[in-house]
């Protein structure tokens, strides 16, 4: 069955020649060769400001790059975001996209409610994380915090679910390692799950 299925690109540098762009490239490969229709999101070549109050996180208008970019999460059934991990967690520059992304009215609603609406039910996701530690080190010793977070108090509080995850560690490794995960992101955008 053909997904609708939305890849953001989370890297912030818009020079498009790391890694991680190799990998979005070969998973939507993999997704158009299995007949899906694929939208893309570059968060490096939007321009939007930061939030920095609750008044605008909860009440002010997203701009045209955002709310384009909304549409593209809403038409999906699945979305693919892929980021490097940057001390830790997400780059700013992703983690700001999705403070303006997730508003309150997009992702989730409180009007009328004690508890919050997640407005993003019905999606699935599949999160890329790259890094240059050993991907067993940052699950194991970090206990992956940055990402349980993420999937947690981000995606899972829209609705969002399953949620999977890749994390590719060692990311200037061998190049018979990173074939190996190119080969591996072009079989899970065929499968699409």
């Amino acid at each position: 069955m053909a997904r609708r299925i939305t890849i953001i690109q989370g890297h912030p540098d818009p020079r498009a020649n790391h890694f991680g762009h190799a990998l979005a490239e070969a998973y939507a490969q993999g997704a158009e060769a299995a007949g899906h229709e694929l939208r893309r999101i570059e968060v490096a070549r939007l321009d939007f400001p930061l939030l920095r109050t609750k008044e605008e996180f909860e009440k002010a208008a997203p701009p045209a790059s955002i709310r384009e970019a909304q549409e593209a999460i809403r038409w999906a059934d699945h979305l693919v975001i892929l980021y490097p991990l940057w001390l830790g967690g997400m780059p700013a520059l992703l983690k700001a996209f999705l403070e303006q992304v997730f508003r309150h009215g997009f992702a989730m609603t409180t009007e009328g409610r004690r508890w919050p609406k997640k407005l993003l039910k019905g999606k699935s996701a599949r999160i890329v994380v790259t890094m240059g530690m050993p991907a067993f080190f940052y699950r194991w010793y970090f206990g992956a915090h940055s990402l349980k977070s993420f999937t947690r108090s981000v995606l899972g509080f829209a609705g969002i679910g399953p949620i999977r995850t890749s994390l590719i560690g060692m990311v200037e490794g061998s190049d018979a390692r990173r074939r190996k995960w190119l080969k591996t992101m072009r079989a899970l955008g065929l499968d699409s799950r």
